[in-house]
């Protein structure tokens, strides 16, 4: 879900329900969830919704509490774009988790 918001910031949630397979209720649910635990916030752009994402939110799993959430949507936007292009608004990674991150990744 924050993936589909982040790569487009205006997506209709019928377009998300549409893409991941799932009922545009449960994509409505699913949102409300994000934006009252403060992944997300939603504003207004005429008459469509506008999210912004809050990437330095961490997950919510205890073993990656300590992670942004931004890492995980710079990982897959990222593998979407040509090489040597950043994506536009990229999360900016505080040092202790690249550290962290760096660490994790070494040992799976």
């Amino acid at each position: 879900m924050l993936l589909e918001i982040a790569r487009d910031p205006q997506v209709r949630l019928r377009d998300i329900a549409d893409r991941i397979g799932i009922t545009e209720r449960a994509v409505q649910g699913i949102v409300s969830d994000l934006h009252r635990e403060g992944y997300l916030t939603r504003g207004k752009v005429g008459r469509r919704n506008h999210y912004t994402l809050n990437l330095e939110r961490g997950f919510r799993y205890p073993t990656e509490a300590g992670l942004p959430v931004g890492l995980l949507i710079d990982l897959f936007t990222q593998r979407d774009l040509p090489p040597g292009h950043a994506p536009a608004g990229a999360a900016t990674v505080p040092g202790d988790a690249a550290a962290h991150r760096s660490g994790a990744a070494a040992s799976r």
